[in-house]
């Protein structure tokens, strides 16, 4: 089975140039905690609400001033929409990271896949089913 199968379609999108509270307001209106930054179709970065919460709102800055591009992460980890299941499994897996872009062999943003994409397929299949547990393992947090 292929991403493109699984992944969330019409995924809605920030521009870097767009104030971290657009973008938060569009997490909570969306009900999501990623969005993927583009600059048109192209995927330049992603930001979640952990980097609004930690690299912006706990740093001082203003939500109306702070621009996405100073908190994303730019350059994510990405997949291709034809990508088998599997293997994204296994990177997400690798990474510990509970969602991932996907493009198409263009690196044209197509959608996302999510650990809960994931889940839902991963019913008859041992395989994904043990690498999402370990996506799914808590972090340790860094103490140094």
């Amino acid at each position: 089975m292929k991403i493109r199968e699984i992944m969330t379609r019409d995924v809605q999108t920030v521009r870097p140039d767009e104030s971290i509270r657009r973008a938060a307001q569009l997490m909570d209106q969306l009900n999501v905690g990623i969005l993927p930054v583009c600059d048109g179709r192209d995927l330049i970065g992603v930001v979640t609400d952990r980097d609004i919460t930690v690299r912006a709102i706990s740093a001082g800055k203003q939500p109306d001033r702070c621009k996405v591009s100073e908190v994303m992460t730019a350059n994510p980890r990405y997949c291709y929409e034809d990508d088998p299941v599997g293997s994204v499994t296994e990177l997400m897996a690798g990474q510990q990271v509970r969602r991932v872009p996907v493009v198409d062999r263009n690196d044209r943003l197509t959608g996302i896949v999510s650990l809960g994409d994931l889940a839902t397929d991963a019913k008859n299949d041992r395989a994904v089913q043990d690498a999402l547990e370990r996506i799914s393992s808590p972090s340790q947090p860094d103490r140094t």
